[in-house]
């Protein structure tokens, strides 16, 4: 098949089916959910390990925050638009495996520091790595992947979170405990090391707009981050889907950043033992949804675009009541059975709001779009959640003691309702929004 560009227009072509096997597609997929399982993993272990560094350091629960928030968050979230443009107009796989052994080392370096400022400066580089990760292959898939499989594809990817999330917890819990915080950091950054060559030797680049079959949009240049930011934010549908996001992002890494500390403080558990059941919640139940949302989005994508949003916004908006009953529980089996629903719900937003800014712009534009939601959700949600947590337990502290932040987790919860309607407004435009966007790319 050959490209087709008349007149700066991308000819409309056949899904070239025969690019990739189907197998090889599947494979691709995994590799790429693996790499986002290690950047899980690196980004959350020193949520299982707050409570031994903040003793081991001498450090508030602001300055926690501050580390597993705006610390990460700034160069997380600010350099993937640059990284985004040179994923559009570059080789993404490479990208990807450069990524990986950043963020990897850096996490090793997390082992060997002495002081706050130390550990600030290697979760920077941390999140440095983690940055030139997600854009890059969220641009592959959607290359690899037609539209109507686009976000069941992206929920397979996005299952990285919630496998991330359970084997930092489940390793950093017991390492943590046996041998202290230092070897736990060691153990779970090598790996990254392993599927960054995997990345390398064993993934292709795949053709722009392929799955698409609008083939001849990869010979054109990648526009600028400007015309790709206007493009989304002229778009009703993507302001209200960034915010939404962003809210469930505060709500979401408030409580995976701080769900082990407020065990640790108000029911006295070990690391271990919270390791063990907030892996198993959250990788099960949490993996559950995350690929569950993806499916049940296109399933019902198909008949209504709508859909995408519409089964986000359900989802989150019926957490709310599990999260209130949850902190203010004091036994603290019946909190973690109320924690299924919240873990279930807490990654939904990821795969259809992956998808639907994916459809909102250009074949060349998906890198920097994916880019552009994370800034806006990893600022507000990475950044102001566990920061705004960390301030509020400590402000909340001579009244409630130990238990402040319990209630600290409590306010913050009220985000979920909030998200949800911001989803449900966000659908009311969908479909112009994305016909818009395709004319665009027809210009």
């Amino acid at each position: 098949m050959t490209d087709q560009v008349s007149g700066g227009r991308a000819a409309v072509l056949p899904s070239p089916a025969g690019e990739f096997t189907t197998r090889y597609r599947n494979y691709a997929l995994f590799v790429l959910m693996m790499a986002y399982t290690a950047n899980y993993v690196d980004r959350q272990i020193l949520a299982i390990l707050m409570q031994p560094i903040k003793l081991e350091l001498g450090l508030s629960d602001t300055q926690l925050g501050f580390l597993s928030g705006l610390t990460f968050a700034i160069f997380y979230a600010t350099l993937g638009v640059p990284i985004a443009m040179w994923a559009d107009r570059s080789n993404r796989r490479n990208i990807i495996s450069l990524a990986l052994t950043i963020f990897s080392g850096m996490t090793i370096v997390c082992g060997f520091v002495t002081s706050f400022g130390q550990l600030a400066l290697a979760r920077i580089g941390v999140g440095v790595g983690e940055a030139g990760s997600s854009p890059p292959s969220h641009s592959m898939i959607a290359d690899m992947f037609p539209p109507e499989k686009r976000a069941s594809a992206m929920g397979v990817y996005s299952l990285g979170i919630n496998l991330g999330i359970l084997i930092g917890f489940l390793v950093g819990g017991w390492v943590s405990q046996w041998y202290g915080w230092r070897a736990a950091f060691f153990l779970v950054g090598a790996p990254g090391l392993i599927i960054a060559l995997l990345v390398r030797f064993t993934l292709k680049e795949p053709s722009r707009g392929a799955a698409d079959g609008l083939t001849g949009q990869g010979d054109l240049p990648a526009p600028p981050v400007g015309e790709v930011f206007r493009l989304l934010w002229s778009q009703k549908s993507f302001r209200h889907l960034s915010f939404a996001t962003a809210l469930a992002a505060v709500g979401g890494y408030a409580g995976v950043n701080w769900l082990p500390a407020f065990l640790a403080r108000s029911f006295q558990m070990t690391g271990g033992e919270i390791g063990t059941w907030l892996a198993l919640i959250i990788g099960i139940s949490g993996g559950a949804g995350t690929f569950l949302t993806g499916w049940l989005a296109d399933r019902f994508g198909k008949r209504d675009v709508r859909w995408n949003l519409w089964v986000v916004a359900i989802i989150i908006a019926t957490c709310f009541p599990f999260q209130i009953a949850m902190y203010t529980s004091y036994d603290k089996y019946t909190a973690l059975t109320l924690f299924i629903y919240p873990a279930f719900a807490g990654a939904a937003y990821i795969a259809p709001a992956l998808a639907m800014t994916q459809a909102l712009v250009t074949i060349r534009m998906r890198a920097q779009a994916s880019a552009i939601l994370f800034l806006i959700l990893n600022l507000i949600g990475m950044g102001l959640g566990p920061q705004l947590a960390g301030v509020l337990s400590d402000l909340y502290n001579p009244s409630y003691g130990d238990e402040s932040l319990r209630y600290a987790l409590l306010t913050i919860s009220v985000v979920w309702l909030w998200a949800a309607v911001h989803l449900m407004l966000g659908a009311r435009t969908l479909k112009e929004d994305i016909e818009r966007a395709r004319l665009h790319g027809l210009r």
